[in-house]
């Protein structure tokens, strides 16, 4: 019997009613991206409720303005809130290139952290009308209790 002819005799599990309790969506934009999200948060919990999703992590880009209604409408929601941004990563060489890096809080000195540089983002890397940051700003110290995702 040939391997596709087994794989198709195995009897598959049920499909659940919502997505896997451990699935949690790492990168979503809100309202607040401006011009990239359109969701709106209490919509967004209430999906990722429904869905049976333990929690969900807030990406916006380049900004925290959703993060505090983030955060409370996820603890109201019984949701784990995971905060983060979308932040362009900026080339020193060529100003017309940029990368997009997502970090995401790992703890509370990553929270301060990310804070930190999206406002230093803001004032000093400016890079068509949103703020970036440079590889050089990030080391040891400037992303303990980050967690970066890129591609």
């Amino acid at each position: 019997m040939a391997a596709s002819e087994q794989l198709g005799s195995v009897d598959a599990p049920a499909p659940s009613p919502g997505i896997a309790g451990g699935f949690v969506h790492l990168h979503v934009h809100t309202q607040y991206s401006i011009v990239d999200g359109l969701v709106r948060v209490p919509e967004l919990m209430a999906k990722v409720r429904d869905a049976g999703m333990p929690g969900v992590a807030l990406s916006d880009a380049g900004n925290l303005f959703a993060m505090v209604k983030f955060y409370t409408r996820a603890l109201a929601e019984g949701l784990k809130p995971i905060v983060g941004v979308e932040l362009a990563l900026l080339d020193r060489e060529d100003s017309n290139v940029s990368d997009s890096l997502l970090l995401l809080c790992q703890n509370r000195a990553g929270y301060r952290n990310l804070t930190r540089l999206v406002t230093r983002g803001y004032l000093e890397g400016q890079h068509r009308g949103r703020p970036g940051i440079y590889p050089d700003w990030l080391d040891q110290t400037t992303t303990a209790g980050l967690i970066a995702l890129s591609g």
